[in-house]
């Protein structure tokens, strides 16, 4: 695979995708609203605090690979960015729909497991059931040029296994859970199964109040 990114060109291209689907009406991007998209709170693992500069270097570094440019409309004073995995000619990558979903969620949220890649790339593109999820990860793991996406061993006290992607490198085993809470060894599974899905709706929530926010914030500028 010859695309090895930094963490924060991961995060500045994961934006830039997620944009692109969730708020058409504002991508391209201007550098003040993808700095607001990187550091949302809601929907990104980990949260980050990027200033100007750092997405500056990190949009330099992508369009270096051929991973973004900058496009700029007609009587447009302000310079913005748009994404290259899918949707223009002359990529140097080609992504399906599905692939460049999953890729895009995995930048911004780190390793998840099948359904929590489902649930939370709907807006992106829909999936039909887990298994055209499993289908699309086995191909990016498959794939000739890649892999772009790894299974990683399932945790102890966990249900499921977790994919992550290989963008910026190989994953360390645990080091993709850092942060979180491991369950306690006597929890019942189906008492972890509801705190999941408590927490998959309080951040389902959170997605939404982020993305009116930034709606009246941009348009408030206006």
């Amino acid at each position: 695979m010859d695309i090895h990114l930094t963490p924060v060109e991961a995060r500045v291209l994961g934006s830039l995708i997620e944009k692109e689907a969730t708020t058409p009406d504002y991508y391209p991007l201007s550098l003040n609203a993808l700095v607001a998209a990187c550091n949302q709170k809601s929907n990104r693992d980990p949260v980050m605090g990027l200033d100007q500069t750092q997405v500056l270097e990190a949009l330099d570094g992508l369009i270096a690979k051929r991973l973004a440019r900058d496009k700029t409309t007609s009587g447009s004073r302000v310079t913005k960015y748009v994404h290259r995995l899918s949707g223009t000619l002359g990529l140097t990558h080609e992504f399906s729909a599905e692939e460049v979903a999953l890729l895009c969620v995995l930048m911004l949220r780190g390793a998840q497991t099948v359904g929590e890649l489902r649930a939370r790339s709907e807006r992106l593109c829909k999936f039909d059931n887990l298994g055209r999820v499993e289908d699309t990860l086995s191909g990016l793991i498959s794939r000739k040029d890649g892999p772009y996406v790894t299974k990683l061993p399932r945790q102890p006290g966990r249900r499921e296994a977790r994919y992550a992607h290989l963008l910026c490198g190989d994953v360390e085993p645990g080091t993709e859970e850092a942060g979180e809470a491991t369950p306690s060894s006597g929890a019942p599974q189906d008492k972890a199964g509801d705190k999941d899905r408590i927490a998959a709706l309080e951040r389902a929530m959170d997605e939404i109040r982020a993305e009116l926010e930034e709606i009246k914030r941009r348009l408030g500028q206006g």
